[in-house]
C-alpha cells in the first residue's frame, strides 16, 4: 500500500541521514579543527550547521538534533562536504527521491480512496470528475 511505502521510505531516509560519516555530536570533538562554514538552520532558533575543513559536521546546539534539522544541516553544508562525501550524498539523493515518489503515490491513493468512498453519497461527484477530465484535455 502506498501509504506504508511512504512511511518506510521516510524511515529509511531518516535512518540514513544519521549515518553521515563526518557527523559529530559533541563540541569536544571539534577541538583542533578549523571551522570553514557556519550556516543558520531555519527549524530552531539559534541552531546552525558547523562544517570543518576535514569534512566534520556538527549541528549546534549539539546533537539531539531532530532528523529534520540534521537533514537541513546536511543540505546547507553540502557545498562544503559534497567532494569529501560524494557517495554518501548520492545515496541520500536516491533516498530523498524514493521518499518523494512514495509520498506522491500515497497522496494519489488517498485521493482515489476519497473519491471511491464518496461516490454513493455525492452522486454529482462522478459528473464533476468527468468535467474536470475534459478541462484538462
Amino acid at each position: 500500500m502506498p501509504i506504508e511505502e511512504k512511511w518506510k521510505a521516510n524511515m529509511e531516509k531518516v535512518a540514513f541521514v544519521k549515518t553521515f560519516p563526518g557527523l559529530v555530536g559533541e563540541w569536544q570533538q571539534l577541538r583542533g579543527k578549523t571551522v570553514d562554514a557556519v550556516t543558520p538552520l531555519t527549524g530552531k532558533a539559534g541552531a546552525a550547521a558547523l562544517v570543518c575543513s576535514d569534512g566534520t559536521l556538527l549541528v549546534a546546539p549539539p546533537l539531539s538534533a531532530e532528523p529534520l534539522e540534521l537533514a537541513e544541516a546536511l543540505s546547507v553544508s553540502r557545498p562544503y562536504l559534497q567532494t569529501r562525501q560524494a557517495a554518501w550524498y548520492a545515496e541520500y539523493d536516491r533516498l530523498v527521491k524514493k521518499d518523494k515518489e512514495a509520498l506522491r503515490a500515497a497522496r494519489l491513493e488517498k485521493i482515489l480512496g476519497a473519491i471511491r468512498n464518496n461516490l454513493e453519497q455525492i452522486p454529482e461527484l462522478k459528473e464533476r470528475l468527468k468535467d474536470l477530465v475534459q478541462e484538462w484535455k
